[in-house]
């Protein structure tokens, strides 16, 4: 099979489902139509050439198996699609496809898990089979959440574009995934989000994709050859890809020009001032803490509040970061970690080696275990030399 045509069906796949489904198609059934597009195309295109047309060509023959289909369900589910009448869809129709598209794979009555599931099988186009090894899950287990997400969302009724918060949500959770099995669902989260931002002049669009590639830039460094966690303030900053921060960068400031602050656009500036800085300890951290602060007026949780008591620590002095923390659920994740980090730095050497051992214990992946482990590990030997 052709790389080439396979990356080509892959990019068109989302195109024609978002055609036909502002046509007054039925999402499930369209979807599958589609699917049988796709391999009609495979049998054809490598023999007989890819048409002039593609994505035309694609819409026509879906459109007429989704004619078949509802003549042989029934006479009154016929419906006239119009793919010999209506013309090629311009700038403004396919912005508002792929908008139309995502917020119909990321509707508010999905779970979060089979929203970024359907998200990636109708608009990413990865197999089924992809997905589940992305997921770690058995493929007729992941068949089996597309397979319901599709009839849920094909009850939901779509003349317009969705709410675009809840699409940036689940393309933040897709990319948080990061990196299982044959596809990196890190890089797909921003090839996705990249398509969004070039049909939509959302600053927190554009926040979201300046965030992404903020912290990919990164991940070389994240981890040793033998795949253990480094902490950002130890990474080898020469590895980061200054190509991609100097572009994270560009988008941001172009975000942050509309003067309509999000909290990605925040999100992202934290990110870029961590990326500026050539060495840890010439981290700007007053201004990050500055917005901290704002992310905390703009999406205040838990989570932002943790990560703020870091940002305290830094400027103004480690018992400072520890009274925050002592506001915060005792539950939340990475709050052991963090009472680790600062009372160590304030000189607690057995607090910080019983908070790192409890973090250890309430890791969610072997990399952040074994990492705090070590750090329990190396302030025991030192209490123990003493």
């Amino acid at each position: 099979m052709s790389d080439a045509l396979t990356d080509l069906l892959r990019t068109l796949s989302p195109q024609v489902l978002g055609i036909l489904v502002r046509r007054g198609a039925d999402f499930a059934a369209a979807e599958d139509a589609v699917q049988e597009a796709l391999v009609e195309a495979w049998r054809h295109w490598p023999a007989e050439g890819t048409p002039a047309e593609p994505r035309g060509w694609l819409v026509k023959v879906a459109g007429r198996k989704l004619i078949d289909e509802q003549r042989s369900v029934s006479a009154r589910q016929r419906r006239e699609l119009r793919v010999h009448r209506e013309p090629e869809p311009g700038p403004a129709e396919e912005a508002d496809d792929a908008l139309l598209l995502l917020s119909r794979c990321c509707h508010p009555s999905l779970t979060p898990a089979s929203a970024v599931a359907l998200t990636l099988r109708a608009v990413g186009g990865l197999t089924t089979g992809q997905i589940a090894e992305a997921f770690l899950v058995p493929e007729p287990t992941m068949g089996q959440r597309i397979s319901r997400a599709k009839k849920t969302v094909s009850g939901q009724r779509f003349d317009t574009p969705g709410e675009v918060g809840s699409v940036l949500r689940v393309l933040y959770l897709i990319f948080n995934e990061g990196f299982t099995g044959e596809v990196d669902l890190a890089e797909e989260a921003i090839r996705l989000t990249r398509q969004l931002a070039a049909s939509s002049d959302d600053p927190e669009v554009a926040g979201l994709l300046a965030l992404m590639l903020l912290h990919h830039a990164r991940r070389a460094a994240r981890r040793t050859a033998a795949g253990a966690v480094v902490p950002l303030a130890e990474q080898d900053r020469s590895r980061w890809d200054t190509a991609m921060i100097a572009e994270g960068v560009d988008v941001l400031q172009a975000a942050l020009a509309r003067d309509a602050l999000g909290e990605y656009q925040a999100q992202a500036a934290i990110a870029a001032l961590h990326d500026d800085a050539a060495r840890a300890d010439e981290t700007d951290w007053p201004q990050i803490l500055e917005w901290y602060d704002e992310l905390l007026r703009l999406a205040p949780s838990p989570v932002v509040a943790l990560n703020r008591a870091v940002a305290v620590g830094e400027v103004d002095g480690p018992l400072a970061g520890i009274r925050i923390l002592d506001g915060l659920p005792d539950d939340l994740p990475r709050r052991d970690a963090v009472a680790a980090w600062l009372h160590e730095r304030a000189g607690h050497h057995a607090v910080a080696a019983e908070r790192y051992a409890v973090a250890a214990a309430r890791a969610t992946t072997t990399g952040e275990r074994d990492h705090l482990t070590r750090q329990a590990a190396r302030l025991n030997a030192g209490l123990g030399e003493g």
